[in-house]
């Protein structure tokens, strides 16, 4: 009696271990999402090389649906998670902070979490292999000086058009342009220097934020 009850026991849980792993089994119908595929992210903490370690753990709202055949296989609103890779850390010359990140995976509709890998694109602040700076070095905290120092006569002279209307603009946008000139060249003195001597700036990711993500390897999404 007592090993019919016990074989009785054995059958059920046979039968509920192979349901259970029926629809993630080999067979189970799946859709590819290609390698290629530009996705778009709204992050969903703040991220910084200033105070997060390597491992600290991020996640991600996806904004576009991904479709095949015309049907949605990862809906906008799936969640992507990851983590930060590496932190480069800021130096002298200007040569801004590295941050590295790394997406580990998507959670699909029916809950299952498949393994994805992302590379972040479409920004002018990337490095050679694919992490988030601020500078890259001297050269380019000496450009953004430049740029910065420049914009400060221009503003001197339009301040000076603005000043009046009644035709002392005439006499005051030479005195304005003179004193933008005089604080351009301060600036440019000062930022040159500052740019050789200074630490590079740290690089922030703020919660709410958009990233524009290319898919590395194709994804099979499990359909129903």
């Amino acid at each position: 009696m007592k090993s019919k009850i016990l074989s009785i026991i054995l059958t059920l849980l046979i039968t509920a271990q192979m349901s259970v792993a029926a629809p993630f089994s080999g067979n189970a119908k799946t859709k590819r999402i290609p390698a290629g595929t530009k996705l778009e992210l709204k992050m969903l903490n703040n991220v910084s090389t200033a105070y997060n370690t390597p491992g600290t753990a991020f996640s991600a709202v996806l904004l576009t649906d991904q479709t095949a055949d015309d049907d949605v296989i990862l809906p906008s609103g799936s969640i992507i998670r990851g983590d930060i890779k590496q932190i480069v850390e800021p130096k002298r010359m200007s040569k801004g902070a590295v941050l590295y990140l790394n997406f580990d995976h998507v959670v699909t509709p029916n809950g299952r979490q498949i393994p994805l890998t992302l590379n972040v694109t479409g920004r002018t602040d990337l490095t050679y292999d694919g992490g988030i700076t601020t500078t890259r070095g001297y050269k380019d905290a000496w450009k953004q000086t430049c740029s910065k120092s420049g914009a400060i006569t221009k503003n001197a002279i339009n301040w000076g058009k603005n000043v009046t209307d009644t035709g002392w603009q005439y006499v005051v946008v030479p005195f304005s342009a003179i004193g933008g000139a005089v604080g351009t060249a301060g600036y440019f003195v000062y930022g040159t220097v500052a740019d050789l001597i200074k630490k590079g700036a740290h690089v922030y990711i703020n919660q709410n934020e958009t990233l524009e993500v290319i898919l590395i390897d194709p994804i099979d999404v499990p359909v129903i």
